[in-house]
């Protein structure tokens, strides 16, 4: 009596030809590339919201902005805190010895918190091209796999002279098998792309109503 044949998920990956398992392996690499972006990103979000909703508190509580800049310091570690930096920055260096402002004092300021609102944006966005990339090719890749299995399996078939079902249906499932892990990878990698992609827009735009907002502030203080 025949045993029959192991379709666990390590027997359909051992009996895959080079080709299939070396698919196989690039996909599982993948998505554990791209989970390992998800919960850092996740991570990393969540503590920008942190750190901005401290600080949004801090410099709305009405204490003196020179004050609260003395305190972070020049080179703070909070994305919001730096945007504020290169703003106050730019407004101290703009005093002349005798108090008055240098002429272009706004439009400099404005500038260097949108250089600094830039890098806090290339920040919060690396890495998002890899979940784009395994969520576009994932599937394809797998397709290359599952294409590549199943005509192996019928050229074993018509070398064997056997369109038994027991001897097509393993190679057929090591090869639908390449199709699923590029599923596998490519599913969680576009939900979290489009997901990650709206929470760092979000971000980067509180960010910017913030620039504006302090832009607007030092603009009274410039009139009066």
């Amino acid at each position: 009596m025949e045993h029959a044949a192991d379709f666990s998920m390590w027997a359909l990956f051992a009996r895959a030809t080079i080709t299939v398992k070396l698919v196989m392996i690039i996909l599982i690499i993948a998505s554990f590339w791209a989970w390992s972006i998800i919960f850092q990103k996740t991570i990393q979000y969540r503590k920008a919201r942190v750190e901005a909703a401290k600080f949004d508190q801090a410099f709305w509580s009405g204490a003196p902005l020179d004050g609260l800049f003395d305190e972070i310091g020049p080179a703070p570690d909070g994305a919001s805190e730096k945007i504020f930096a290169s703003g106050m920055l730019e407004w101290r260096r703009s005093h002349r010895t005798d108090g008055d402002l240098i002429a272009g004092a706004t439009s400099r300021i404005d500038r260097a918190m949108d250089v600094a609102i830039n890098r806090e944006a290339e920040e919060l966005q690396k890495g998002l091209t890899v979940l784009a990339t395994v969520g576009s090719a994932s599937p394809f890749i797998g397709l290359f796999g599952t294409v590549w299995g199943i005509m192996n399996a019928f050229i074993e078939i018509a070398e064997q002279q056997n369109t038994n079902l027991a001897v097509v249906a393993p190679g057929i499932a090591e090869a639908l098998l390449a199709t699923g892990l590029g599923l596998l990878a490519a599913i969680p990698a576009v939900i979290y792309y489009n997901k990650l992609s709206a929470d760092s827009d979000r971000i980067v735009g509180n960010y910017e109503a913030f620039s504006d907002e302090f832009a607007t502030i030092l603009s009274r203080q410039l009139d009066g």
